[in-house]
């Protein structure tokens, strides 16, 4: 079979490479899915109790007009919209997002720790070398000890001093010993910080459904359930897993870059075996509990988007009230409507080397977790009736400090032999690699194959 563009995933970056492949005119071109569905790391399922369920709490909010422009068209009037209400649950307190700007809400030692911190002369003035001392320079020892060091290892599973900053961006609320000060004696909330302070949610069938909608036009070049077993990057040819030999013009990978380099490159050069070696990541365990009965809580606290956890009384690092991001998330209730007196708690933990954990016994000590912290009551947990596990190795790429010398080294050696390897793990760039952020690198790939135009989401330099 002879192609002129193979891409690797049915996830955001294949299928948004694969469409505008499309928009532009081409029709010989080919996305082969080691899966049976498309969306990927976005992909959704539905339980047999029936409650549906996502890869990790995904959020739909978007920096580009033609990823608004698409989901109108793919969603139409079934997406539902949200305002971001967000949580940390620190020292027994429940501290709007950001928290460094709403430190008022902890009790009062651990709200003078975190002031104390950001005292003249108690942060470092040298530059910088790794997240956690960047931490430590910005917001002080305070802030950092109460949320952002445990945090950041608890959802990233390495320790901050293995991390760069340089991912940072718009990722992080940066505030300063005046605001902080300000927010508390005039007993302000600041909460609208950040671009997914408002977000859209499918009606139904959760983030895949997306996915699913972007990847229905597209069927005849979707080829499901036959990964690439090898590639030939001399004779830029492929081999499947089902055995077929595919030569192509342009190779488009979208899976974790490191296994293109190890287990899917014949005969790679050492020096990219070797950087791709220093390549991290995480794995996620997603626990998604559903509970027949939801427990009633006051106010404001019945209506959170999603929660994070940065100590050690719980195993997750984020909850996701997922029966608030669309009421179909959970069954239908007696009455034949959907159900709003269901609870879906959508949990999240990270697992690594570095942080290692027993899945045999995460989703009871997620229960468990959920107790703790004061969202399932003791009655509620009589009245769980779904208990829905999936683990991903890959998770999260880390911005390690050794990861943009791992891409300089990587990618000029690929590009030079017409591989482009994009999107969450293809790039391993956390920092464009939201889900809008991925379907745009395969957009503009496309581009720049068709119309030569130059990609400006994504680059290693």
């Amino acid at each position: 079979m002879q192609v002129d563009y193979a891409i690797i995933g049915a996830g955001p970056t294949g299928l948004g490479a694969a469409r505008r492949l499309a928009e532009l005119g081409v029709s010989n071109f080919i996305v082969l899915e080691k899966n049976a569905h498309p969306g990927g790391l976005a992909a959704s399922f539905k339980d047999r109790q029936g409650y549906t369920w996502d890869i990790g709490g995904h959020v739909v909010f978007s920096h580009f007009t033609y990823f608004d422009q698409l989901l109108d068209e793919l969603l139409g009037q079934d997406q539902l919209k949200h305002e971001r209400r967000a949580y940390i649950r620190a020292r027994g307190a429940w501290v709007p997002y950001p928290f460094q700007n709403n430190i008022r809400h902890l009790p009062r030692p651990a709200r003078w720790e975190c002031v104390a911190g950001l005292l003249p002369g108690r942060r470092p003035e040298k530059p910088p070398q790794n997240f956690h001392e960047w931490i430590h320079c910005v917001f002080g020892e305070g802030i950092g000890n109460v949320f952002l060091w445990p945090y950041n290892f608890k959802v990233w599973a390495i320790p901050p001093e293995r991390m760069s900053a340089s991912w940072v961006g718009e990722r992080i609320s940066i505030v300063g010993l005046e605001g902080v000060l300000k927010n508390i004696i005039l007993e302000l909330d600041e909460v609208a910080w950040g671009p997914n302070n408002a977000f859209i949610f499918p009606a139904s069938g959760g983030t895949g459904e997306i996915f699913r909608r972007m990847a229905a036009p597209l069927s005849a070049h979707v080829r499901y359930g036959d990964a690439v077993a090898s590639i030939d990057a001399a004779h830029k040819t492929l081999t499947t897993a089902s055995g077929e030999r595919i030569a192509y013009g342009a190779l488009l990978s979208t899976g974790p870059l490191d296994l293109l380099v190890r287990e899917q490159l014949l005969g790679p050069p050492d020096h990219c075996v070797d950087a791709a070696a220093l390549l991290k990541h995480n794995g996620v365990h997603v626990a998604g509990v559903g509970v027949a009965e939801r427990p009633l809580f006051e106010g404001e606290r019945d209506r959170r988007c999603w929660m994070y956890f940065p100590e050690d009384d719980c195993p997750f690092y984020r909850v996701t009230n997922f029966h608030n991001y669309a009421p179909a998330n959970v069954p239908a209730g007696p009455n034949g409507a959907d159900g709003p007196e269901r609870a879906a708690f959508l949990c999240e933990t990270s697992f690594s080397g570095h942080k290692p954990e027993d899945l045999s016994t995460l989703m009871e000590r997620t229960i468990t977790g959920l107790g703790n912290v004061g969202l399932l009551t003791a009655e509620a947990r009589e009245r769980i009736e779904s208990r829905f596990e999936l683990s991903v190795d890959y998770g999260y790429p880390v911005p390690c400090l050794e990861r943009d010398l791992a891409l300089r080294t990587i990618q000029p050696w690929l590009e030079a032999r017409h591989i482009y390897s994009r999107g969450r793990f293809g790039g391993w760039k956390y920092e464009v690699g939201n889900m809008d952020h991925s379907v745009m690198q395969g957009v503009e790939w496309a581009e720049r194959m068709v119309l030569k135009h130059l990609e400006k989401i994504y680059t290693w330099t």
